[in-house]
């Protein structure tokens, strides 16, 4: 999708983080490719195997940034995560392996 990095990835986390571990966002991005690198590191918060209902999903999120509305919309949006046509479900999708540099 993006020709991503180590670079992009250190400049992301510089400009975009308030803390790495645990991951706290200060300002969403405009630009797609860190967009995409955030929310390579959001998918290391969910667990590949488990069914997510919407309050479970933003827990995790509210955790990470103040508009978890738009993290959620995103990892939609970008394939990283699923959820059912009426909202009561989210898996991951994302393959977190390929994400490993992000952490």
């Amino acid at each position: 999708m993006f020709d991503i990095t180590g670079l992009d990835i250190l400049k992301t986390k510089q400009t975009l983080l308030i803390s790495n571990k645990p991951l706290k966002i200060k300002v969403f991005p405009a630009k797609e490719k860190r967009k995409y690198i955030l929310l390579g590191m959001i998918c290391h918060y969910f667990d590949k195997d488990k069914k997510y209902n919407e309050s479970e999903v933003n827990e995790i999120l509210k955790e990470i940034y103040s508009d978890y509305v738009t993290l959620r919309r995103y990892l939609i949006i970008y394939g990283f995560l699923d959820r059912t046509t009426d909202g009561s479900a989210y898996w991951l999708i994302a393959d977190q392996s390929k994400f490993e540099d992000y952490k």
